[in-house]
């Protein structure tokens, strides 16, 4: 059920004291020093407008030369709808994510201490993984390595072939040998699609360090309290966690609701037709947010199994001695039942039982998956007027909601 006597938490490093996934890499350094960003985040608005206009700004200027603004093409730019939820509302979510991201979770490390979940002889596994976190957060390496996988299969190979329409707008024309790029298409291409999956490569980096972290922490022995009114031994606080990706997840639906958006709206298809896509993506959020919580699974179960042989035995112990003492005539003739502590510790006892009968095997609750899920879905509600009309969506959510 429990650990070897756990560690102290007055000794903790400042990388315990201060867990980030998003504070380090030259990128962030770089921020830091024009004044875009500070160690704990801040200017996130100045950051918001400097991405979102170097990458959104130019291609409104371009376009406008180009005579491409409004006209000129089958999808002229501002009736392009993926690269204005793109560049003006899935970058902004993806940058504000970081801060609802590294406030949630910095103190994630110090709780395993505060809480006295790591055993004296595990301490140094513990720091190895924050060790690890840090290590790979500040890596050179893996931002070269990212803006390469960008240019060289984002830009040239899934954009180029998978994402871009098959018709005239304002970034390409075609033409018999093949499509030419505008102006505006070369800025698009080379340095705001860049841009903004640089970003999202980026983060799903950081989910990469996240899961290797809940990892190796999943292999310690936890000292697992079956009894902790958290339901999950004392590890309820990494359910929490779900929450603090909810930016990111919005950022996600944004993305999908842009594409399908495109489609219906120059293509002519219909919302219904995406509904399999829908499916991946939030699968997909699921996968790399919540199912790495499930690491913990078989440490919860074995706790959860010796705490119903442990405080079964317990409450044995206790009942036998209670029927003997109250039915049996062994209480003391000046003793009276009346006002006798030994109901009130047969309840507290009957409590403890019930909360290791109910202990769920992993910290995850129903509430912050439907969160996560919510938040990938708000950014997609405005299609659904391309299927029923404002005022009959209006009367099905309040039927649903009476």
């Amino acid at each position: 059920m429990t650990a070897s006597a756990p560690a102290a938490s007055s000794d903790s490093s400042p990388e315990q004291q201060h867990f980030s996934l998003v504070l380090g890499g030259p990128l962030f350094r770089f921020l830091c020093h024009v004044r875009l960003a500070d160690h704990a985040l801040g200017f996130l608005p100045r950051r918001i407008m400097a991405f979102s206009l170097l990458a959104w700004l130019p291609l409104l200027v371009l376009s406008a030369f180009e005579r491409r603004l409004l006209g000129g093409a089958a999808v002229p730019f501002l009736m392009d709808v993926e690269v204005h939820v793109k560049f003006l509302l899935a970058v902004p979510l993806l940058l504000a994510a970081e801060l609802t991201v590294h406030q949630r979770l910095r103190f994630i490390a110090r709780q395993f201490l505060d809480r006295k979940l790591i055993p004296d002889n595990a301490l140094s596994r513990f720091d190895a993984a924050i060790a690890s976190v840090v290590r790979r957060r500040e890596s050179a390496v893996a931002e070269a390595l990212l803006i390469a996988f960008v240019y060289a299969v984002g830009i040239s190979v899934i954009w180029r072939h998978y994402t871009s329409l098959d018709t005239a707008t304002w970034y390409a024309s075609s033409s018999a040998e093949g499509s030419k790029l505008s102006l505006a298409g070369i800025w698009y291409g080379y340095v705001s699609l860049p841009i903004f999956q640089f970003l999202l490569c980026r983060w799903y980096y950081r989910l990469f360090i996240w899961i290797a972290f809940l990892w190796k922490v999943s292999r310690i022995r936890l000292s697992l309290i079956p009894t902790h009114p958290d339901s999950t031994g004392g590890i309820g606080f990494l359910g929490n966690t779900i929450v603090a990706f909810m930016l990111l997840a919005s950022a996600h639906g944004a993305l999908l609701a842009g594409q399908i958006g495109e489609r219906i709206f120059h293509l002519g298809a219909l919302l219904t037709e995406f509904e399999i896509e829908g499916g991946i993506v939030l699968v997909f959020l699921l996968c790399m947010i919540v199912a790495p919580l499930l690491m913990f699974a078989p440490q919860l179960a074995a706790a959860k199994r010796a705490g119903r042989r442990e405080y079964g035995t317990l409450a044995q112990h206790y009942v036998r001695s209670f029927d003997v003492k109250w039915l049996r005539g062994g209480a003391p003739a000046a003793e009276s039942l009346l006002g006798s502590s030994d109901i009130q510790s047969l309840a507290d006892l009957a409590n403890s039982v019930a909360l290791v009968q109910h202990m769920r095997i992993a910290p995850i609750t129903r509430g912050a998956v439907l969160q996560l899920a919510g938040a990938m879905l708000v950014p997609m509600l405005p299609l659904a007027l391309t299927v029923m009309p404002l005022a009959e969506l209006v009367k099905a959510l309040f039927k649903m909601l009476a």
